[in-house]
Order: C-alpha cells, then sequence, then structure tokens
C-alpha cells in the first residue's frame, strides 16, 4: 500500500507560482501583500515568489500604488509579452485569425478570403492567415476550428468531404499542421468551440448538462456533460445534420454526404423553402427569418435580442434584416400578415424542435443554447417557439435560450482554448526553473 507522496521543494514551488499566477491573471495589478493574501503565503515567500517569477519574465512591476502618508507599494502583473496563443475560423470562404497575449488582450486579427477554390497548399493558406494577424511573436499555440471532426483514433478529418474541405484530408492531421507551421496545433469542430466559448461566457455559465444547437445554412450541435464536452468515438458527437428524422430522407436514398436527415429538414434551404411557402419575403435565409419573426410579433426593433451574438456580418444583416421587416409590419410595405407569419415561424420551430426531441430524449440536458445566424435572426419570438414545440414532444423540459457570446464564437472558443493550454504550459513550468 502506497502512502501519500511528500511534497518537493520544486513541486511547493510550482503549485505556489501557479496560485500567484492564476491570482495576478484573474485580479491584477497587485501588491506583494495582497498576493500573499489572497493566496495564503507568508511574507518572505511571496517574496521570493515574485522575484522568482520577475526572473522568469513571467512578471513585471507595474507602477506603485500610494497607501498611508508615506507609504507606497509595488504592484505586480502579468507580463502579457510572456507567451501568445493564436485561433483560427476556418470556413468554405475566408480564413479568420486571431492573436491573444497571455493576459487574453487580443494583439491582432486578420481575414484571409479563400473562396470556395483556394490558391496555394492548405499550409500556405494558414501560415498567411497567421502571418496577416502580425503577432508580436510566434505564437507558441494554435487552435483551428473548423466544419468538420477530427477522428482521435485515426488522425484524419471526418464528417465533411474534400470538396467541402479542400486540402484538409491528410493522414496525422494536427502533427502535420504543427510541423508546417513551426508551431503546435489543435483541430477542433467549430461548434464544440462554440460550446466552449457560451460555457466561459455565455448563456451556458455555470450549467454542466447542455446542448448546444447552432442553426443556419448548416445544422449542427456540440454535448456538454458533466461541465465536460462530449466528442465521441470518431469526434462525430453534435454532427446532428446527419441524423435521421422523420420527414425527411435518409443516408441509404441519398448517400451520407448528400442531404438527408435533420439537415434537409431544417438545412437553411430547407427554412427558406418553408417560408417561401407561406409567402415571406427577405433576400437570403436571415432576413427572411427575421422578417417572420418581426411581423408575427407585430413589432420589429427589440425582438431580434439575439441578433448581435454571432460573427459581426452576421449581426449586421440580421439588425438590418429586422429593421426592414419593422418597416414593413408597422408601414404596410407587401408583405404578409402577423398570422401567416406565425405559421410559417412555428412551421420552422416545429421541425427544429423534431431534432431536439431526439436529443433530449437521450441526453436529457438542463439547458438548450440557440446560436447561428438563421435562428438568431428570429430571436425571442423564434426561441419561443422552438421551446413550446419542443416541451410539447418531451418529457424533460430543458430550457432553451438564445447565445449570449458576442462577436465571432468560434474564434472565442478557440482562443480561449490556446490560452488555456499555454497558460497550463507556462504556469507547471515554473516551479522547476530553479
Amino acid at each position: 500500500m502506497s502512502g501519500p507522496v511528500p511534497g518537493t521543494p520544486s513541486l511547493l514551488r510550482a503549485i505556489n507560482d501557479r496560485a500567484a499566477l492564476r491570482v495576478l491573471l484573474e485580479r491584477g495589478p497587485l501588491t506583494r501583500p495582497e498576493i500573499g493574501a489572497l493566496t495564503g503565503l507568508s511574507k518572505p515567500t511571496a517574496s521570493q515568489l515574485l522575484l522568482r517569477l520577475q526572473e522568469a519574465g513571467l512578471v513585471v512591476l507595474d507602477g506603485i500604488r500610494q497607501g498611508l502618508p508615506g507609504r507606497t507599494a509595488e504592484l505586480y502583473r502579468i507580463n502579457p509579452a510572456a507567451a501568445y496563443a493564436a485561433a483560427l475560423d476556418v470556413t468554405t470562404t475566408r480564413i479568420e485569425a486571431r492573436v491573444a497575449d497571455l493576459s487574453g488582450a487580443v494583439v491582432g486579427e486578420h481575414t484571409l478570403p479563400t473562396g470556395p477554390r483556394p490558391r496555394g497548399t492548405l499550409i500556405d493558406r494558414l501560415r498567411a492567415a497567421l502571418a496577416g494577424a502580425a503577432a508580436p511573436a510566434p505564437p507558441r499555440r494554435v487552435v483551428i476550428g473548423v466544419q468538420a471532426a477530427l477522428d482521435p483514433v485515426t488522425g484524419r478529418l471526418g464528417y465533411a468531404t474534400a470538396r467541402d474541405m479542400p486540402g484538409w484530408h491528410i493522414d496525422d492531421l494536427e502533427p502535420a499542421l504543427t510541423e508546417g507551421l513551426g508551431v503546435p496545433v489543435s483541430v477542433e469542430n467549430n461548434v464544440n468551440l462554440v460550446a466552449m466559448a457560451e460555457q466561459a461566457h455565455g448563456s451556458a455559465r455555470g450549467t454542466p448538462d447542455f446542448v448546444l444547437l447552432w442553426a443556419d445554412e448548416g445544422i449542427g450541435a456540440a454535448i456538454v456533460l458533466g461541465g465536460r464536452l462530449h466528442r465521441g468515438a470518431t469526434g462525430g458527437a453534435g454532427e446532428v445534420g446527419y441524423m435521421p428524422t422523420p420527414g425527411a430522407p435518409t443516408a441509404r436514398e441519398t448517400g451520407q454526404y448528400a442531404d438527408h436527415g435533420y439537415q434537409a429538414l431544417t438545412g437553411g434551404a430547407a427554412v427558406l423553402r418553408v417560408l417561401r411557402s407561406h409567402g415571406v419575403p427577405g433576400a437570403d435565409l436571415r432576413q427572411a427569418v427575421a422578417h417572420a419573426a418581426a411581423t408575427a410579433a407585430g413589432t420589429a426593433a427589440g425582438t431580434v435580442t439575439g441578433a448581435g451574438t454571432v460573427a459581426d456580418a452576421v449581426a449586421d444583416a440580421a439588425a438590418d434584416a429586422v429593421a426592414d421587416a419593422a418597416a414593413d409590419a408597422v408601414g404596410g410595405a407587401a408583405g404578409v400578415g402577423a398570422e401567416v407569419a406565425g405559421v410559417a415561424l412555428r412551421e420552422v420551430a416545429a421541425r427544429l424542435a423534431v431534432g431536439l426531441a431526439a436529443i433530449t430524449s437521450v441526453v436529457d440536458p438542463g439547458l438548450i443554447v440557440l446560436t447561428g445566424g438563421a435562428v438568431l435572426a428570429g430571436g425571442e419570438t423564434l426561441r419561443a417557439l422552438i421551446e413550446q414545440e419542443l416541451h410539447a414532444l418531451t418529457i424533460a423540459r430543458p430550457r432553451v435560450r438564445l447565445s449570449a457570446v458576442r462577436g465571432n464564437p468560434v474564434l472565442a472558443g478557440a482562443l480561449d482554448l490556446a490560452l488555456a493550454t499555454v497558460r497550463d504550459e507556462i504556469f507547471d513550468s515554473t516551479g522547476s526553473r530553479r
């Protein structure tokens, strides 16, 4: 029978250093007495710790704080330039890059248009996107969000065709990207990253079991159980677009990657067809959904409460659609009446609820978070209808909420993951320095 492992000096230093760095990260800048009080360290230990972290380049002075007459105290903070982390959001038309320093402050951003037939190699494109963000120094970690899933067994990308993700279907994808970019790389499903961002900053904070549904042109989901993201045996947990669904063709009839299942019932093309069949106007999917929601509500400007929670372009388009729908609804412009718009929107909600009911019956989440350009364009009006339709189908009655993450949630989740990895590496290394 083995006994407790004694704490070596290096282990104790590492524990103390990590505690102090975490406090500085969350509460800094701080004085030495404040660091000691927040970590429970004695004055001598706190002083030695700060000296050690300064010599390692992880902590820097940040001026002084005036105290009682004649007394001042030096302030310390995390050295933001000690390390950098990067995130990439890859779609069929562009690569969006963001870089942050160790404190989490964004220091560079760039969008590289690629189009459906990108030029150059995959490494060339990723390198160009990172270079455009102009980080002060090379990042220590890169996390890439993709519209696919990485199989942890084979190391290859799945749930997407070579046409969807040109250049990505190679063996040992992460090691190959790491070698090509010269920095450790992690590849993650984009909707999983959105769920991570929602868990850290959005509507799912403090909720251990939740499902996130992304609804736009494509349909995807992420599943968090016990506070941890569930990826599945092949990395495909949450690939609900392929889920067999009543009223939709199956893969047997169409082929694996053709339009079938939940995607065929609730994807952008299907939703737009439903709205068009009821005469709902709109130049595109989001505008049509926003118009239906605003007209059904009989008002507009405050209806789409979630329109600003996806990437800025989506938010702007949704806001414009709401404004147009408001003018139509209030000014009597050509379109449909509130009753017809309500019927159309309820049909969309019912279709989405069918898939959510199947997920709820299996997973029993406490919360469902709705996001993606189409569902957010429908705002609170569509959210309420989805919740009503879902609760009519299931015994469990999970809360249904709109996303609360601002900006691009894929980049937010990817950067959170990259920073967490970098900080763990940096903070874990301090105890062995001396």
